[in-house]
């Protein structure tokens, strides 16, 4: 199949004023003007306008819980919610309307004027007698019905369980775990096609689905896969269990990484900090991992050619991970690390000693730009736990600057999928000294995360490359931009002689996926958009 796009604005480094592109077989051919794409017309099966629309690389979001979108997605958004109020009402209009497990994700009780977590009784009060579980927005706590916790075997002697209904740390992984019992294969497969498609309606090409004991079945894993394939979709697997090498093997993940968590998360107060959390002086959050485990994984991981990483977000979660870290290089020599290509997720909290051993041993940092957008700033949710500790954190510019390589990811359903907003999340992180230009978001966003998977030569637009691409429509101009105040803001002028992307400015409307091709393949179009 040869298709040549021409008329509108191609982004890649092979030709930076570039109007046309062609493909052959799933692989680019030729990149050039319009006036050079008159003798490739000929030949195309198929030659489609543009219009002046933007053609650029898919995307890849690194870190995504496929099954828990879908399920956010067919079941109840409670991000949506001005209001606990609100939330409790979404819960009894889905009830009435569902049989079954009512399942909701993404509350944020910081975000309602109640300032306060849902309980037990309310839920109970607002759908009598059913089966409830209700994710907070970080996923690493729960408020649960009183009929679901009676169906839940010895959840009273676990520990962070409330007789409110209120479910974290092991008392969460066993709720999980019960509820995963209750869902039907059908079901559960219907989750991961409507995230799967959801993500192919936003222009990204490759998802990296992190599953874990306490996420998801590790059948998933095998499922994903093949809903992928069937559709067209890449899609790269992790499986977050220690030392689980059969089982990795069993499963054909490219590691044992993601949520294997060496903490919590900072909404929930379950990240492992240093000093106590300043709304709660009680505690200093939760650490699961000694660095000697860490390492001891690590070297196992590296031995068996397997990717390492961990869920790390805390000061004292990330010190244990990066102390690991670098008892694994003491023993296998920092060459076989940078080798393997390591990973960590989030790292929302580092210093710059634990960055230098990122960088020496070639970890990859699996961030999340949204984080820092919802929660970042002197009024947001982590100066609200943490103080003025929040503005050290998610250092995505300090990490760069020292030679860490940044993938860039959603963590959805924490967030949405919404890669656009991650690149102009991070190109306006709310520390301006950690802000990186849209250039290195973007490439973040896409050839980054090919590369945190171990792939090299994807995630550019060049002759020999994969087609893998995406067309989006536009509502701004294309421009070469760098937040920084200290600079010229941004340049439209060609002779700059740098491929341009939109102008992703604060309340600017981002662009709209027209069409998702991966590897020659289409998976997705939006109807009508050639005419």
């Amino acid at each position: 199949m040869r298709t040549l796009l021409t008329n509108g604005s191609v982004y890649s480094p092979a030709d930076p004023h570039a109007t046309a592109i062609a493909f052959d077989d799933g692989v680019v051919t030729w990149i050039g003007d319009d006036t050079g794409a008159a003798s490739y017309a000929n030949g195309a099966d198929e030659v489609i306008d543009l219009q002046g629309r933007l053609v650029t690389p898919a995307f890849v979001d690194s870190h995504v819980h496929s099954g828990m979108t879908g399920f956010k997605l067919l079941g109840i958004d409670l991000g949506a919610p001005a209001t606990l109020a609100d939330a409790l009402d979404a819960v009894r209009d889905h009830a009435a309307k569902h049989d079954g497990l009512v399942l909701g994700f993404g509350w944020d009780e910081t975000r309602w004027p109640e300032h306060r977590v849902p309980t037990g009784a309310e839920l109970e009060n607002a759908a009598p007698g059913r089966l409830i579980y209700l994710s907070r927005v970080d996923g690493h706590s729960a408020v649960i019905s009183p009929a679901l916790a009676a169906k839940v075997p010895d959840l009273a002697a676990q520990p962070g369980w409330t007789e409110d209904g209120r479910a974290e740390r092991t008392a969460h992984h066993v709720v999980r775990d019960a509820i995963a019992k209750m869902i039907p294969d059908h079901q559960r497969r219907a989750a991961l096609q409507a995230s799967l498609e959801a993500a192919a309606r936003l222009g990204i090409g490759s998802i990296h689905e992190l599953g874990a004991p306490h996420i998801c079945p590790a059948d998933d894993m095998l499922v994903i896969k093949e809903l992928a394939a069937s559709m067209g979709l890449h899609v790269v697997t992790y499986w977050g269990e220690l030392g689980a090498f059969a089982k990795a093997r069993e499963l054909g993940v490219a590691g044992l990484a993601g949520d294997l968590v060496a903490d919590g998360a900072v909404g929930s107060r379950t990240a492992a900090m240093s000093t106590p959390y300043a709304d709660a002086g009680h505690t200093c959050g939760h650490a699961y991992l000694t660095a000697d485990e860490v390492a001891e994984h690590v070297i196992g991981c590296t031995t068996n050619g397997l990717q390492a990483g961990f869920h790390c977000i805390g000061d004292a979660g990330v010190g244990a991970v990066v102390e690991g870290f670098a008892k694994a290089s003491d023993k296998l020599g920092a060459v076989e690390l940078v080798a393997a290509r390591h990973r960590l997720e989030h790292v929302e909290m580092i210093d710059a000693a634990g960055i230098d051993i990122l960088s020496k041993n070639g970890v990859v940092a699996s961030v999340q730009p949204m984080f820092d957008a919802l929660w970042g700033g002197a009024e947001g949710m982590y100066a609200e736990r943490l103080g003025d500790r929040w503005q050290g954190m998610n250092p995505y510019a300090s990490m760069a600057r020292a030679g860490v390589a940044l993938a860039f990811g959603s963590d959805s359903p924490v967030t949405a999928l919404d890669p656009w907003g991650g690149v102009r999340a991070a190109a306006w992180h709310q520390t301006p000294s950690e802000r990186i230009t849209v250039r290195a978001a973007f490439a973040a966003h896409t050839r980054g995360g090919w590369r945190a998977a171990g792939i090299d030569d994807a995630g550019v637009l060049a002759p020999g490359t994969a087609a893998t691409y995406a067309v989006w429509d536009l509502s701004t101009d294309l421009v070469v931009q760098t937040p920084d105040e200290r600079v010229a803001a941004w340049s439209t002028d060609v002779r700059a002689g740098v491929p341009v992307l939109p102008d992703l400015q604060p309340d600017s409307d981002l662009p709209t996926c027209l069409r998702t091709v991966v590897g020659g393949r289409v998976v997705y179009e939006s109807e009508g958009w050639r005419t």
